[in-house]
């Protein structure tokens, strides 16, 4: 902490996006100082947040001279490089999560053997390093095959979906092999996991050891890129439940993670697990930061994943995690994925009006295509008189609400 007993505790975020955007309402709240470096003033965190630094986060004097005076350093993404973080350690700058933690967040390889090493069920996998290496996996794992880049992949980037040995010999994957062969990493081979459903585990932990799990949530992809949240996850086993729970927890205290952890997981439900994989629970991807499906919980829930990760990283108590409304109450989160729409203030009140039980969250970002600009949460509970007993129902009507509010706001119109 700041060594001035009046001086509040000052943090540092290395990333400028909408992660870091949304620390800030939560650094407000706890009295907090949060500082920035951002690439640009015009970058969503950097509109918001009062203490940004112009520099770039991958040059080590830039970064350095970001972080002279902090706290504790912290991410909004894992793409710090290398070199950067160790700089950063060797002039004794605290960073949470610590970069022998995030290095598992940041290459899918480590990942894969840290998660074998758990004993925690991943799919099978394999280091390639050439067409051949990767065709007798999918020979032996059975096809398609789950190809990826280890480092630096996000929202279904950096992943490539190998029907057959055929499509192994397509032009692309051969550049993948050669680009990879220039960096000397190889490229991570996955089992394509035949899921029932998607799910997300997020527990916080901070450095004394403290660990606070939210309610694990079922998440819907499209084009590789989250478009709903549900939590709790609303079709899952109480069993399953427990052990998405345990994964997180044990990764967590096993890699000594600081800070809010995702571990995406993949569901087999019982009814599906003659499809050639055991029913369970499997390890998908780790992110050591507030996650996409964490969102959630800034209307939903007591504290906020952004409000719980600034307070692990100071070693602060952690919050309640609970859905509020309480037992049977869900929250839904719909992501805004930049549209046909390029006014996003002129839909706000029709999304408002259409949807008066949705928060709007917007990012402050252009709305390209496929980008994520926002997103609106819902909650099932709105306790009004012609509330229904069904949960279903109020879950049914909570997604409908986010639906509709999310396509006024990015095609100007419901659906």
């Amino acid at each position: 902490m700041s060594a001035h007993p009046s001086t509040p505790p000052r943090v540092g975020v290395l990333g400028d996006g909408q992660l870091a955007r949304m620390m800030s309402p939560a650094a407000t709240h706890l009295g907090l100082e949060l500082h920035l470096l951002a690439a640009s003033p015009a970058a969503s965190a950097a509109q918001v947040i009062a203490r940004t630094t112009i520099g770039d986060y991958r040059n080590v004097k830039d970064v350095l001279a970001f972080a002279a005076r902090l706290d504790v350093v912290t991410f909004d993404h894992e793409h710090v490089p290398a070199e950067v973080l160790n700089a950063l350690a060797e002039a004794g700058i605290t960073m949470q999560p610590t970069p022998q933690a995030l290095v598992y967040a940041q290459d899918k390889l480590a990942m894969r053997g840290v998660v074998d090493d758990c004993g925690l069920p991943n799919p099978r996998w394999r280091h390639v390093h050439a067409l051949q290496e990767l065709t007798s996996f999918g020979d032996s794992a059975g096809w398609p095959v789950v190809l990826k880049t280890p480092r630096g992949g996000y929202d279904g980037k950096g992943v490539m979906i190998i029907d057959d040995a055929a499509a192994a010999d397509a032009t692309e994957v051969a550049d993948w092999f050669s680009r990879a062969a220039e960096s000397g990493t190889g490229l991570l081979a996955e089992q394509k996991v035949p899921f029932t459903r998607e799910l997300s585990a997020q527990v916080a932990r901070s450095a004394s050891g403290e660990v606070a799990a939210y309610p694990v949530v079922e998440s819907t992809q499209t084009n590789g890129v989250c478009d709903e949240v549900i939590a709790p996850a609303p079709h899952t086993s109480q069993a399953h439940l427990a052990e998405a729970e345990r994964i997180a927890r044990t990764i967590a205290e096993t890699l000594g993670v600081t800070g809010m952890l995702a571990v995406e997981l993949f569901e087999i439900a019982e009814d599906d697990a003659h499809r050639g994989t055991p029913a369970g629970i499997y390890v998908n991807e780790l992110a050591m930061r507030p996650h996409n499906s964490g969102h959630w919980s800034m209307d939903g829930c007591v504290t906020s994943q952004f409000e719980q990760h600034l307070r692990a990283v100071l070693n602060l108590p952690l919050g309640a995690t609970a859905v509020t409304g309480g037992a049977g109450g869900y929250a839904v989160m719909k992501n805004l994925l930049g549209g046909s729409n390029q006014n996003l203030h002129a839909a706000v009140p029709e999304a408002m009006r259409r949807s008066a039980d949705c928060k709007i969250h917007l990012y402050g970002k252009e709305p390209t295509p496929g980008r994520k600009i926002g997103h609106v949460n819902v909650l099932s509970h709105t306790n009004r008189p012609d509330d229904t007993d069904d949960a279903e129902a109020r879950l049914q009507a909570a997604r409908d609400a986010a639906a509709e509010a999310a396509a006024i706001m990015v095609e100007g119109s419901a659906q």
